[in-house]
């Protein structure tokens, strides 16, 4: 199975200049936890979570639309494109800890799509009906469910 038939196919974005209040109306217009986010010439230069729009919040102890997405998005982008085998897809966010990935094409160039993890649940539901187990995916959402560092 490709990415290609799991993914959200043109997600809703943001530019970097943006707000966090912008980005957060996204992900509440959508029902998403995540926004691409695109530069100036609509090539994705990071990804913001909701997460990241209440740490800035919490850190910074200013209205979300004083915030700009450019400050908070992540830059370390992981990425997959839409003809990957999701199995390889699965091991990017297992090796990288995110539970979503931005599916570009063109080099980069050009956002086509986002995977997320409950995309991945849906192909491991088709694949269990075709006999398999889902030991892959199990192994990702242990992975990336680790904690990143310890908090004692």
């Amino acid at each position: 199975m490709n990415v290609r038939q799991l993914m959200t196919e043109h997600p809703t974005t943001c530019r970097v200049g943006d707000s966090a209040s912008d980005a957060a109306r996204i992900m509440w217009d959508c029902d998403c936890g995540a926004v691409p986010v695109l530069d100036d010439q609509d090539r994705v230069a990071g990804i913001v979570t909701d997460r990241d729009i209440c740490m800035a919040a919490y850190f910074q102890g200013r209205p979300l639309a004083q915030i700009e997405v450019s400050g908070i998005m992540s830059r370390d982008l992981c990425t997959c494109a839409a003809d990957d085998d999701v199995t390889a897809a699965e091991r990017t966010m297992r090796e990288n800890q995110v539970r979503r990935l931005p599916v570009v094409e063109n080099g980069g160039r050009s956002l086509v799509g986002i995977l997320s993890l409950s995309d991945v649940v849906r192909g491991v539901k088709q694949e269990r009906t075709n006999g398999r187990s889902g030991e892959e995916f199990i192994r990702t959402v242990e992975k990336i469910s680790e904690p990143r560092m310890s908090t004692t």
